[in-house]
Formats: C-alpha cells, structure tokens, sequence
C-alpha cells in the first residue's frame, strides 16, 4: 500500500513538473514573440535645407610699412590707418565697426639668425584694421575697390577679402528639425505600404549636424562657404519608426 502512495505521489509530481514546463514554455515563447514583434521598425532619413543670407561681415585690412628708423615707419602706419578708415567710414562703415589691431614691428638687425648685411629696410611696422559689420551688402562692394587704396599709397599686405556668417541658426533649428522629421515619416510611410504595415510612434531619433553650405552649385567652383552671403543651412535627421500590422 505504501509503494502505491509513493508511485501515486510521483506520478502527481511528474505531471506537476510537465505542467510546469508547458507553462514556462508559453510564457517563453510569447515573451520572445513580444520581442520580436517590438524590433518590427523602419530606420529612414529626413532631410530639410533651407537658402539663409549672411548677417555678419568679417573684413581684415593688413597693410604694411618700412623705413630705415623706426619713427618714419611708425609714421608711415599710422597715415595709412588714417587713409582706411577714412575710405570706410565715408563709404558708410560706422565707426564702431571698425577696429585697429595691435602692431607687429620686425627689427630686422635684431633677428637671432641674421647673416651678413640687412636687405632692405631695417624696420618693418604690419598692422590691421579688422571690419566687423552688419553691412554685408556694403562691405562686398567695398572690397572690390581696394584699389583706390593703392592709389592712395597704401601698402596692402596678404590681401584678404571679407567673410561673411550666418549667426542665426538656432532661430531656424526648431523649424527645420520638424520639416526633416515630417519627410522622415513621409519616407517611413511609403516603406510601410509597400510592406503592408503601418507606422507607428517614433522609437529612437538622431537630430543629425547642422551645416552651413555654399548656396547650391557655388562649392562645385571652389568658392568655399565663408566668402559667399548667400548661403544653405542643410540638416539630415535619423530617425525609426515602429512598424504595425
């Protein structure tokens, strides 16, 4: 009688134990199936641009003097200071957009590794006014008259033209991270169809970097983003979507 309890009370456990891993089993497999079903998503870019205008000029005139002493030199430096400023302000830079550097003076009898007799001028006095504006308009077309510089006897020194910046991006981000999450999901609908599926809520998203570009075909010619006023703010967004049944 004791030996039937026992095989009883076995069998009792053995069924239990299946019961068990049937149960595990299922919750197993349905978890797995919750899993995979979460992993159903689409990755798609977004892309928003927009043309955008220089609002700030950057100007930098270097212009050179050199004598035989110091004092000529200096004299030299300060007339044309005078002649460039002269030349903006009358053509409508104020001012306070204009800013004179510190000298650089080359004694050219005390550089350390100097060999023999100086060549040419002892003293040599660079200098440079720096223009920073919001004339844009007008700084461009002043830059195409660095000649009536020269005329005046002004030594120009690594000629540089303007630059121009577009400093209000971050007026335009919210905007343009909307536009390229919009063509994102437009993207994102046009998988889903394809695929028989609908989209669902956005699952990660990567804003992507903002740049600031030549304006369209300019960079295909060299000209580099910094010379050029008009401009394109380019943005590409990443984004995944969940997909549905």
């Amino acid at each position: 009688m004791a030996n039937a309890q026992g095989q009883g009370g076995l069998a009792l456990a053995a069924l239990l134990l299946s019961i068990g891993v049937a149960l595990g089993g299922y919750f197993v497999g349905e978890g797995f199936y919750e899993g995979r079903r979460a992993e159903r998503y689409v990755k798609v870019k977004g892309l928003a641009e927009r043309p955008v205008r220089a609002d700030v000029a950057s100007w930098p005139l270097r212009f050179t003097a050199a004598a035989n002493e110091l004092s000529v030199a200096q004299a030299q430096i300060d007339r044309y200071a005078e002649l460039i400023t002269d030349f903006l302000q009358k053509n409508g830079v104020p001012a306070d957009d204009i800013q004179r550097q510190s000298l650089q003076v080359v004694d050219q009898l005390a550089q350390q590794y100097r060999q023999g007799a100086i060549n040419g001028n002892r003293f040599i006095i660079t200098q440079t006014i720096e223009v920073r504006t919001s004339l844009v308009d007008e700084v461009e077309a002043l830059s195409r008259r660095t000649g009536e510089l020269v005329s005046a006897g002004v030594v120009l020194s690594d000629a540089m033209g303007p630059t121009y910046s577009f400093t209000q991006l971050n007026a335009i981000k919210p905007e343009m991270i909307a536009e390229a999450t919009r063509n994102a999901r437009a993207s994102a609908e046009q998988f889903a169809a394809d695929a028989g599926s609908d989209v669902g809520e956005i699952l990660r998203a990567n804003q992507g970097v903002f740049q600031i570009l030549p304006r369209a075909g300019a960079d295909s010619y060299g000209m580099g983003e910094a010379t050029q006023i008009e401009k394109r703010v380019r943005v590409v967004a990443t984004l995944d979507f969940a997909l549905s049944d």
